[in-house]
């Protein structure tokens, strides 16, 4: 007799693991699908609805990590610093060598002035080989580092970023900014023309066109970014530094 309650509890423990694997299995199936509309609506700006999606997604399973890390954007994008962090922190506590959820998480970190601590999330994100979007890691963290100032480790993170994706608007800006400081004129300038080839004209791009044009002697390119300037931006600081005649 006590060999077959023996029996009996072994059979219904090995029942019962199976059960528990498809528990945990549609847990994490059905947070997927509410982060996943989560992320769609934060992609549409319906921030409120995006919020609760996800919020149910991490009620289903707590453990979901990409559920915290969209939380952090919806949250960081309306300005909520305590909340963006708060999930930020902890989807990175889950999933720490997660790509995307450095990236993110760095992001936030150079947007809330703590850009050191962000250069180390960057760079966990672009050392995973299977990381689809590198080039996005690096132009972060270019951004961060001349913000801090470290304008030779800014130029390189642009490269790295321009040698994986080279239509990437942003880093041919950084550096265009970065050989101007410089006095590479040349360098600067060719690096703004492929900016002005596949980005939108901006009161910064085309100040900084003005000012490069001005630094060669000055040509008719010079002359075309003034007019677009004032015209397209009035009002802007740039157009009152041109006004006043401020080239440096």
């Amino acid at each position: 007799m006590r060999k077959l309650i023996v029996l009996f509890l072994l059979l219904a423990g090995c029942a019962s693991q199976p059960a528990q694997l498809d528990t945990a299995k549609d847990a994490r199936n059905s947070a997927s699908v509410h982060t996943e509309l989560g992320a769609g609506y934060y992609g549409r700006g319906q921030y409120a609805v995006a919020i609760q999606e996800l919020k149910d997604a991490v009620k289903a399973d707590p453990t979901y990590a990409q559920a915290y890390n969209v939380l952090g954007l919806v949250y960081m994008t309306l300005k909520e610093d305590d909340e963006a962090g708060q999930n930020f922190e902890h989807a990175y506590s889950l999933s720490p060598k997660d790509s995307d959820i450095n990236n993110n998480y760095g992001w936030f970190l150079c947007q809330t002035h703590r850009e050191v601590q962000s250069i180390r999330h960057f760079l966990t994100a672009v050392a995973n080989p299977l990381y689809s979007t590198p080039e996005k890691a690096y132009l972060n963290a270019g951004i961060c580092s001349e913000k801090m100032g470290e304008q030779s480790n800014a130029e390189k993170y642009y490269r790295d970023a321009l040698q994986i994706q080279p239509s990437i608007p942003q880093a041919n800006l950084g550096l265009a900014r970065i050989y101007f400081g410089e006095k590479q004129y040349g360098l600067a300038r060719r690096y703004l023309s492929r900016y002005m080839l596949m980005g939108e004209p901006t009161a910064e791009s085309l100040w900084l066109g003005v000012r490069i044009e001005h630094a060669l002697g000055g040509s008719d390119l010079e002359s075309d970014y003034e007019t677009q300037l004032k015209h397209r931006f009035p009002e802007s600081r740039e157009a009152q530094q041109l006004n006043d005649g401020k080239f440096q």
